[in-house]
């Protein structure tokens, strides 16, 4: 089954928390401090697969964690790092942030890794915070936390041409005649229901690979059947070979099916109405001495500048003269891959969220100002405030994060009661 859309959530690890240890050694009676720093925890990566051509392995499993680093030890032990998530993608992948829909990564274009999510760092222990007056510490730091974010997989193609028109016009049987493609053929309007790739050989002249793009329909940019799917694997594609069926063997006429298609390109996204073009008009062999089928056609192709090749998928007529043009072409044009910018870095962006982890407010009716934040709540769960030492370290970590300035900005004076989860103090210059 080909899946070409998935949307999984990933998690960072976390980093181990530092340990709180002394030696008690015989005849080391003031041991000091020997707690080891918390493991990095593991990152998250996204990696090309070379043998994968679909999300397919994405469809049943949602969630991916990568390994938390381990606690610090004593002895000054430092605690194992978290493997890293590697998660195995086709080439063509796009990452976006599900939320926004911004891009974040296009696994194409040379960029084989990538890393979306690095695994928090893990906390020192209280060997660190020994001082000269502080030789005891009875704290260490906790590991940074895990992070979460929800993605939005997108597989978009690699192709150099790609295959358009209304089904059943002879795509596919162009595409198994001309590569090592083998794509399912058969007389239903909806043959084609995934992307199929194949390398087209030429002697003399540079091959390219083409993609039988599933058959559109009328409204498919505005999302009828699977118009939407269907045309995104157009975005990447140099060339299109627009096919159609000039015998109008399904009773409809071939120049109203051109018009039809390129309404349909053109409405869907900016840059793939104006690619360039090349008409096949298939299934010559049914042609009528007295048709004037192919004549409209070319005479409304050259309205739009766009050549044409009359030609039979079934017998092979004209297939070599349209290769070898389109060969030509890509000959003259850049070789790089469409590759879409970086619009989301989850690394600044997870970043900037947890950049203010703190609020200060006023109560008025308590006539104290009250300080609120996970950061803050998580250093009191490790900091005994009762020791001179822990306080010490709590006034050092309001200091360094700015929660003092903070406070002044708010209008705390000399004086005032300030409150932190149910811990009050006297507010001092």
């Amino acid at each position: 089954m080909f899946i070409d859309k998935a949307k999984i959530v990933v998690s960072s690890g976390k980093g181990g928390d530092g340990h709180v240890s002394f030696r008690r050694e015989k005849y080391v009676p003031a041991g000091g401090p020997d707690g080891g720093d918390g493991g990095d925890g593991g990152s998250v990566i996204f990696e090309v697969d070379d043998g994968l051509n679909t999300l397919v392995d994405f469809r049943h499993k949602r969630k991916y964690q990568a390994q938390h680093g381990e606690p610090g030890k004593k002895r000054r032990c430092t605690g194992k790092t978290g493997e890293d998530l590697i998660i195995k993608v086709p080439e063509g992948t796009i990452i976006r942030d599900a939320e926004s829909g911004k891009v974040i990564a296009d696994m194409s274009g040379g960029r084989r890794r990538y890393t979306i999510l690095k695994g928090g760092r893990g906390g020192n222990g209280n060997m660190h915070y020994a001082t000269s007056t502080m030789q005891a510490p009875k704290y260490a730091q906790p590991g940074q936390p895990s992070r979460t974010i929800e993605l939005l997989l997108e597989l978009k193609v690699i192709a150099d041409v790609g295959l358009v028109g209304f089904p059943n016009v002879g795509k596919s049987t162009l595409l198994s005649m001309v590569s090592n493609a083998k794509p399912r053929i058969a007389n239903y309007h909806f043959t084609t229901l995934n992307p199929i790739l194949g390398v087209v050989d030429l002697d003399g002249a540079n091959g390219f690979v083409m993609a039988d793009i599933p058959g559109l329909i009328e409204g498919a940019a505005d999302g009828a059947g699977l118009g939407h799917e269907f045309l995104a694997h157009i975005e990447r594609t140099k060339i299109l070979i627009h096919v159609v069926d000039a015998s109008g063997s399904e009773g409809r006429d071939p120049v109203e099916d051109i018009k039809a298609i390129n309404k349909e390109l053109s409405a869907y996204a900016a840059g793939i109405g104006e690619k360039k073009q090349v008409l096949a008009a298939n299934k010559c062999d049914l042609l009528t001495e007295d048709s004037d089928a192919l004549a409209r056609i070319r005479a409304y192709c050259d309205t739009l500048g766009v050549d044409v090749y009359p030609i039979s998928a079934a017998t092979g007529e004209g297939v070599r003269d349209l290769l070898y043009h389109v060969s030509g072409m890509l000959a003259q044009m850049p070789e790089e891959t469409t590759v879409y910018e970086q619009e989301y870095d989850p690394e600044s962006m997870l970043e900037l969220d947890a950049s203010e982890p703190f609020t200060v407010a006023y109560d008025a009716k308590a006539k104290e100002y009250v300080v609120e934040g996970p950061k803050i709540e998580r250093m009191l769960g490790y900091t005994n405030l009762e020791t001179e030492k822990g306080f010490l370290f709590f006034q050092n970590f309001l200091q360094e994060n700015k929660i003092i300035d903070r406070l002044r900005e708010t209008g705390c004076k000399e004086g005032d009661t300030v409150r932190l989860y149910g811990h009050r103090f006297e507010y001092y210059e």
